[in-house]
């Protein structure tokens, strides 16, 4: 899973690297940790079992032209740190932004990548027989306050609604998902989903 996670990360930063020099943005974001906001507004609900707020670093990448076949996406590269030090990850991948009116105002932007965290894949059972009380309150607790992932090899699909304030800045509504979907571990797919803002500078 690793050097699956890596090897995807090269070639996303390999053909980022083909990009001038000169060209991208860099994001900083504040985000609500395992939120629950966005699960319950489309009906599915969320247990909200991490607690914390996730200081997002990132760079994009320019319209990468030689990507034409993929509608000349940006590429990106994303660090998430959780202040309660629970499911921190990074994440590589492709994004578009889809003008909304007159460029230079509102923007749509989707995005699909892929992520590893340190989270947690794969928690205890705590009803395995022959446990010890502690044990087994132990692994209760872990169950009710972390995230069993599956895999540390996830998915990371996102969407964001940005406005530019000038040439150089803009701010972003942003979400970002992380789950095995089933692809990278089969079993547990309990998901992180993060909700928060994005300040962007373009160079």
């Amino acid at each position: 899973m690793k050097a699956l996670f890596a090897g995807a990360a090269c070639a996303v930063m390999a053909t980022a690297a083909a990009t001038p020099v000169s060209a991208g943005e860099v994001l900083l974001g504040v985000f609500e940790h395992d939120t629950t906001l966005v699960g319950n507004a489309i009906g599915l609900g969320a247990a909200g079992r991490e607690d914390g707020v996730d200081v997002q670093l990132g760079y994009r990448t320019d319209r990468i032209e030689g990507l034409r076949l993929l509608g000349k996406p940006q590429a990106h590269a994303l660090l998430s740190i959780n202040s309660e030090n629970t499911s921190n990850f990074v994440a590589v991948g492709f994004d578009w932004r889809i003008e909304l009116g007159k460029p230079g105002g509102f923007y749509f932007r989707p995005g699909l990548g892929l992520a590893y965290t340190d989270g947690k894949a794969g928690l205890p059972p705590a009803n395995a027989p022959g446990l010890s009380d502690e044990e087994r309150a132990r692994r209760t607790e872990l169950y009710y306050t972390r995230i069993d992932f599956g895999s540390r090899v996830l998915f990371e699909p996102e969407l964001a609604l940005g406005y530019d304030i000038n040439d150089s800045w803009s701010a972003e509504l942003s979400y970002t998902h992380l789950s095995n979907g089933q692809v990278f571990h089969k079993g547990k797919n309990q998901g992180l989903d993060d909700a928060g803002v994005r300040l962007v500078y373009k160079f």
